[in-house]
């Protein structure tokens, strides 16, 4: 299989990007999968051009989560390709429960994000806004930098997961480490490199106090050196959201050479490329 993330040129020229692979229909609740829930998404992305999709709720919310219903969408949706997925999470509270459910449900699920959401506090999610921030006050950065990267590294060590979602959420506030980035992820990228996972581009981070792409810039030359494959990504928790920004991120992914990106089938990773923007 092509594991390849770039071109060997890189290129200024607008992509079409068609997959968005981090999506919350459920949004922040318990929703049991329906058709009204579900159908507003396949329109959005036919409406915004996207053909292949990911369902990734939260796995504490996985009770909404149908897998006939998705079959039933696909049906509906022969257009669209409609992947069965969920977003593994550090919750110290809730998320062993979800490890169990994707266990059972491995073979029904084509996709599996792992995340980080959770440092020191077990009831708060640190990129929590605005009240998150507060976990970062009068403490050391780059100590919590390495921590945050280390929960990570334990998240891809779970065998769980096919990708690691907004992998350098961390600076979400705004907080940078005084240490160069590449020496403190370098170790994480080389043990998802070894664990031959993929990492996202999730434009999410252009929605918050960072505005910035996960991850940025110096992580993403590292990646496509270590040979790291993308998804791309809009952690959507509306389906107005999908595709967010991604006219603003198919130059940048062309910038970096990254031609190429991975979609998953049953936890299969496949390379496609992403086509270059006709000229009118």
């Amino acid at each position: 299989m092509d594991l390849s993330a770039t071109s060997l040129q890189h290129s200024d020229t607008p992509l079409l990007l068609f997959s968005d692979y981090h999506t919350h229909p459920q949004g922040h609740r318990v929703q049991r999968y329906t058709p009204a829930l579900l159908q507003p998404w396949a329109d959005s992305a036919r409406k915004v051009g996207l053909t292949d999709i990911a369902f990734t709720d939260h796995d504490r919310y996985h009770a909404g989560i149908d897998f006939d219903e998705i079959d039933h969408l696909r049906e509906r949706n022969p257009d669209l390709r409609i992947r069965a997925g969920i977003e593994l999470d550090n919750d110290p509270i809730h998320s062993p429960a979800g490890r169990k459910w994707i266990e059972k449900y491995w073979d029904r699920l084509d996709f599996v994000l792992g995340s980080v959401h959770f440092l020191d506090r077990a009831d708060q999610m640190f990129d929590s806004l605005p009240d998150g921030a507060a976990q970062f006050e009068g403490r050391d950065v780059d100590g919590i930098y390495r921590d945050y990267f280390r929960r990570v590294r334990e998240m891809a060590a779970t065998g769980l997961v096919d990708c690691l979602a907004h992998l350098d959420l961390v600076k979400i506030h705004g907080h940078r480490p005084g240490a160069e980035i590449g020496g403190i992820v370098n170790e994480t990228l080389d043990f998802i490199r070894a664990r031959n996972l993929a990492i996202e581009l999730s434009t999410a981070g252009w929605r918050k106090p960072v505005n910035e792409l996960y991850p940025g810039d110096r992580i993403i030359e590292l990646a496509i050196e270590k040979g790291i494959p993308f998804t791309t990504a809009s952690d959507a928790h509306s389906h107005a959201q999908l595709g967010d920004s991604y006219p603003r991120l198919a130059p940048k992914m062309a910038s970096f050479g990254i031609r190429q990106i991975c979609i998953f089938d049953k936890h299969l990773r496949f390379m496609r490329g992403v086509c270059a923007e006709p000229l009118l």
